[in-house]
Order: C-alpha cells, then structure tokens, then sequence
C-alpha cells in the first residue's frame, strides 16, 4: 500500500491508564480505535471526562500511552519519546482548548510564530518574520500586532493565533482539542468558519475533539462518540444525525436545541439517569448500562457482557460508508 492510499493515522487499543492516590487503577482510556485517512475531518465526541483530551493528547506524542499501538503514515510512534518525535513533529500539530494559558505571556506573537521554525532550524530571522507575517494575514489578523503580546489579544484573536502556530511547519494532521469552547457563540462560528477554509485550501486532516455535537457537524466528515475511555459509535456526520444507533448517542443528541420552536416543542427529550461511573472503577458489561433508558430491552447481558465496536449493515447500500456501534441492541 503506497502512502497515499494507507490512512494518514491509525490507533489500535490505545490504552491510558493512571495510578490513583489510593492506589487505584484510573482508566482514563481503555481501548480505543480510531483511523483518520487523508484529508478527512473527525470528531471525537463526548461527555467531559470521557478520555477525548488524554486520547488526543497520546495521538500528538504528550501522553505515553500504557498500551495500543499508534501509526502515523505506517510508521509506529506509540512509545516514542521527545526526541523520537522531533523529526516527525512537523506533520502533527495541535491547537489547544484554552486560548489564555496556551500562549506564552512573555513572547511577542511575532516570536511565538516562528519558534517552531527556530526550533527545526529551519530558513532565517528574516525569512521566520515573514512567515510570521504571512501566517497572521492566513487567521485574519493584521499583521502589524506583530509585535504585541498575547495579554493583548480577545480570546477569539488569541485562538486564532494559536491556529496560526500549527500550521507554522505545514502540518498534515492537526488535532484540535475543543478549540472553541472557551469562546463566545458569535466567535465559534468565526473560528469554525477558518477552520474549514483552511481545510479547503490546504488539505489538512483534523481531528476535532468537542463535547458539543452541534458545533462540529458543519465542519466534520465523522464523528466518533466516546464514553468513559471507549469509543461506542462511529459514523458519517450526516448519518450519525439522521439514525444514531446507540442509546448513548441518541442522548446526546436529544440535548441539541433546534432553531425551530415547532420542532423543539415536540421533541422528547431524553434525560440521563445518575452521573458518569467513576473511570477507576467502571461498571462490569457496558459501562453504559447503570444509566441506558433501553437496558430492560437487553437484560442481564448489558452487565455481564461488553460489547465490541462492530460494524453494521448498511442498509441494503453496498456502497454506503460503514458504521459502528458497542451495543447489545445493534448487533
């Protein structure tokens, strides 16, 4: 398989797990599978505490995983460390939820720019303040703040700028850890609307970390929806929305308001029971079943049985893009 027929990115089993204060086992991620091919955008989806940042965060090479097993264009990087990952940083880049500690107060954004380009030695001061420039014109920005620093900024500017230092070395694949929750409604759209002209113009493959399913469905091609360290449904974006085939998912879903009174006032709202189970001390079967509306349909076997990742019929589509789902019910 040539490199541009094989995915851009492939996780297997990735696992994550930390040692509690009491001694405990925290299963922040217990196996999760995910593939990215080129030029796609997914998004990893779920409640907070789920694992979606300790998952994205293992994929850039911050977090070691404990075990599973991470290929970045064929090549294994899952138990790199820091210096095994410098030649292979300039295709991963991420952008960070919190657009106010993610910046260096104490750099200009003209310095923060180029110090990726520093840092791989690549061009000259010269040739790094123009890229620095270029890149600030690329995000919207008036190249003339140049010279200001991060404390300077709005919040949008700031993740705007934090967008900018991505892509300073030319990525292929950014990962984006819910880049516009800390923001206004008014500026997520702003910054979903570049996140897409971006993708257009330079192919990049996202993968857009978020708890809130209205905002990718406009920028992703998949989404993958996550609970308690385990990914329990992948499909299409316009699929996902249409029939989500796992009680989890159709939960999720229930809590995205609509703009139309009409519809939102008949709607069923579809209300969770209890809190997310504790990642060190997960329930037996699937994990989702202390709080699943649809247990009684399954019966003991949602306790005592977990349930894979498998895909599903397509609906008569031969052609149709597969789907998966962890349920009892779908399989």
């Amino acid at each position: 398989m040539t490199s541009d027929e094989r995915p851009l990115l492939v996780a297997r089993n990735l696992t994550k797990h930390f040692r509690g204060r009491d001694g405990s086992v925290v299963r922040a991620v217990d196996g999760v599978d995910l593939t990215l091919e080129r030029g796609e955008a997914l998004a990893l989806v779920g409640e907070s505490g789920c694992g979606k940042s300790t998952t994205a965060r293992m994929l850039v090479g911050l977090h070691p995983p404990t075990s599973g097993s991470i290929l970045l264009d064929g090549v294994e990087v899952a138990h790199l460390d820091a210096r095994g990952w410098l030649p292979l940083r300039h295709r991963v880049q991420m952008v960070f939820q919190d657009p106010y500690s993610s910046l260096d107060p104490r750099q200009t954004v003209g310095s923060i720019l180029a110090e990726p380009l520093t840092i791989h030695g690549l061009g000259k001061p010269r040739e790094r303040r123009l890229r620095a420039l270029a890149l600030l014109e690329l995000v919207g920005l008036d190249p003339r703040c140049v010279n200001r620093y991060p404390h300077e900024f709005s919040g949008g500017q700031r993740q705007r700028i934090g967008i900018a230092r991505a892509l300073t070395l030319e990525p292929d694949l950014l990962v984006l850890d819910e880049p516009v929750s800390a923001l206004d409604v008014s500026i997520q759209a702003q910054v979903i609307n570049l996140l897409a002209r971006l993708r257009d113009r330079f192919g990049l493959t996202y993968l857009f970390i978020a708890h809130d399913l209205a905002v990718v469905r406009q920028l992703c091609d998949r989404i993958a929806v996550m609970y308690l360290g385990r990914v329990v449904e992948t499909a299409p974006c316009r699929e996902l929305f249409k029939d989500p085939r796992h009680p989890y998912t159709r939960a999720l879903l229930s809590a995205v308001p609509i703009p139309d009174p009409a519809i939102e006032g008949q709607r069923q709202r579809i209300v969770l029971q209890g809190d997310v189970p504790s990642p060190s001390h997960p329930p037996t079967g699937c994990a989702f079943h202390p709080r699943c509306p649809e247990r009684e349909q399954v019966g003991d076997r949602c306790v005592t049985e977990r349930p894979e990742l498998l895909e599903l019929a397509k609906n008569g589509d031969p052609l149709g893009d597969p789907r998966c789902s962890a349920c009892h019910l779908s399989t």
